[in-house]
């Protein structure tokens, strides 16, 4: 598929999510990123700066529908995008990707991989990639392609793609939305939130080449999994309050006040291809 414009990639998200809609999506002030999906779709997202007088306001990054079958995941980041387009005093700096995986979101069926075959969130370069993720692929999940993490670590455009974010855009904290455990899980430091809303604190652990292992374990970054409860149905407008007015509290509360010691290193635990680019 050739690379799509805006409006076309808009077409499609709106036609596969009636929650969302065509109009909706193209007023939502999104960009095209650089790099595109394996088949060659846009890779959206926004910027919300904060509005506070704060000289660095912490950065939240929010990406939803990593797997492309979980369609409440990509709707309801675009119902919070709405609300912080609304919201007129903003602490944080936050960065949202509301599809990471186009490509899987608008198959028929949806599919949790991307294009190839590969599930995203098994593709990150995660310390551990190497030793762990075909034998834990083969072993532990007896090769079941939903999982499979691919070929090698960071094969996949759009992981090439949510890591160059990670790295230019130097979050605090990153905020994924998944589905449908209908849990809050957590990975990395700090005192974990024991609930957001009807969510409850559950953490799943992490996996060779999962985003919590990458971002949480390696690299330090406090990594909040919203997993809603149902893949195509939406929390009630009450429960999505919710759940955001709680994030948000914690978010502020939590956040550290300086960089994230990573960043300030030389020596930093990424392993995947130098394409990669720091800023």
């Amino acid at each position: 598929m050739p690379l799509s414009t805006l409006e076309k990639t808009c077409e499609l998200i709106g036609a596969r999510l009636r929650s969302v809609g065509v109009e909706r999506c193209l007023r939502a002030g999104l960009h095209i990123a650089e790099g595109a999906s394996r088949e060659g779709l846009p890779l959206l997202y926004r910027d919300y700066p904060a509005s506070s007088r704060r000289t660095t306001p912490q950065r939240v990054l929010m990406i939803g529908g990593i797997h492309g079958d979980e369609l409440s995941s990509v709707s309801i980041v675009f119902n919070w995008m709405e609300r912080l387009e609304r919201s007129r005093f903003q602490p944080l700096h936050w960065r949202v990707l509301p599809c990471a995986n186009p490509d899987g979101l608008l198959r028929r069926p949806a599919t949790r991989m991307n294009a190839a075959g590969v599930d995203l969130n098994r593709n990150f370069p995660t310390r551990d990639w190497s030793s762990q993720a075909m034998a834990y692929w083969e072993r532990r999940t007896g090769r079941d392609p939903r999982r499979y993490p691919g070929p090698h670590a960071l094969s996949e455009p759009e992981t090439q793609w949510l890591v160059r974010e990670i790295r230019q855009f130097k979050p605090d904290a990153i905020v994924s939305v998944h589905a449908p455990f209908g849990i809050l899980d957590f990975d990395g430091p700090r005192e974990p939130p024991q609930r957001f809303g009807f969510l409850h604190l559950h953490q799943l652990g992490t996996y060779p080449g999962s985003l919590g292992n990458f971002a949480g374990i390696n690299l330090g970054l406090p990594v909040i999994t919203l997993e809603l409860p149902y893949a195509g149905i939406m929390p009630t407008a009450r429960q999505q309050a919710r759940i955001w007015a709680d994030m948000l509290t914690w978010l502020e509360r939590n956040l550290p006040e300086e960089a994230p010691l990573y960043f300030r290193l030389d020596d930093h635990p990424w392993n995947g291809p130098e394409a990669v680019p720091s800023q």
